[in-house]
């Protein structure tokens, strides 16, 4: 009963937005599939009946548009997270793209698939090939969606931020079949809490156990600890973090913020004191509210 109040509460929701559709991200076969059932279910979790979707095999985006009369032509594309194990959709995703169309920013809550070996061939790549092909879809529905394919961000937050930052660092090769060469590189990243290591010192050791195994090798290791995946081209970041947070470290965020330095990328980096993890848009810690210093960055983005 609680599951079928959630979901009809969230369904009310999306209704009185401006979210137009909700798109699955491939028009045929799944890429890295293996043949199974649907287990796919969401349950409302917490004091806050924070929206929770499990077991998620068939990847979508849920659209929300702003009103036309404030659009800025920019879009991003939200990762919530969940350790690679659950995806939060609520607080990290629906709740966070009303925002944006707030702000004339047009936005897509992605739901990527949970890698796991008994649905998945290479579990490693199903979440960045679902990241890839949003980037890819968005951005081949630009001129429909009156979108600036040169506006194209991705947010992520928590093991969302781990994949969101792996869009922005592995952009080079393709997960997806891609034949008409869109770009795959997201134009600017927004990492919330992020997971960005998976080294042993300042990794979240259970993302990187759902995503690339119980004892992975050290090269694997290195591969999607993405503050060595940055490079000169790597799109600029805005990052949120609190100092005091025991589930993902601080240093996650500092050492991407550091390489993103060490290669002039212009980047933005705010650490509260207190507020440890999974916050979304309200650490209630402070009266600062970092979703305005994320306005007034994507406002100065070029």
């Amino acid at each position: 009963m609680k599951r079928i109040i959630c979901l009809f509460i969230y369904s009310i929701f999306i209704m009185k937005t401006n979210s137009q559709m909700i798109i699955p991200l491939y028009k045929d076969s799944i890429p890295n599939n293996k043949p199974g059932s649907d287990k796919e279910f969401s349950t409302c979790e917490g004091n806050n009946k924070i929206l929770i979707i499990h077991e998620v095999t068939r990847p979508s985006l849920t659209a929300f548009f702003p009103p036309k009369n404030i659009s800025t032509g920019q879009a991003v594309i939200i990762c919530p997270g969940g350790g690679y194990s659950i995806i939060a959709a609520g607080h990290e995703g629906y709740d966070v793209a009303k925002r944006l169309n707030e702000w004339g920013i047009a936005a897509f809550v992605l739901k990527y698939r949970i890698p796991n070996d008994q649905t998945m061939v290479e579990k490693e790549i199903g979440p960045l090939q679902d990241a890839q092909r949003a980037i890819q879809l968005v951005r081949e529905n630009a001129l429909k969606w009156e979108i600036d394919p040169k506006k194209i961000g991705i947010m992520g937050f928590s093991a969302g931020g781990h994949l969101a930052s792996s869009a922005g660092t592995h952009y080079d090769k393709s997960y997806i079949l891609n034949p008409n060469k869109i770009s795959l590189r997201p134009d600017f990243m927004i990492l919330i809490y992020p997971v960005i290591s998976f080294t042993d010192n300042i990794g979240n050791l259970g993302s990187r156990e759902n995503l690339i195994g119980k004892s992975p090798r050290e090269d694997k290791i290195r591969e999607f600890s993405n503050e060595y995946q940055v490079n000169s081209e790597t799109p600029p970041a805005f990052l949120v973090h609190a100092g005091n947070d025991d589930v993902v470290k601080v240093k996650n965020s500092i050492a991407f913020y550091e390489a993103e330095q060490n290669f002039g990328i212009p980047a933005e980096l705010h650490i509260y004191p207190k507020g440890g993890h999974g916050f979304g848009m309200n650490n209630e810690t402070t009266k600062d509210e970092w979703m305005e210093r994320l306005k007034n960055w994507l406002s100065g983005l070029h």
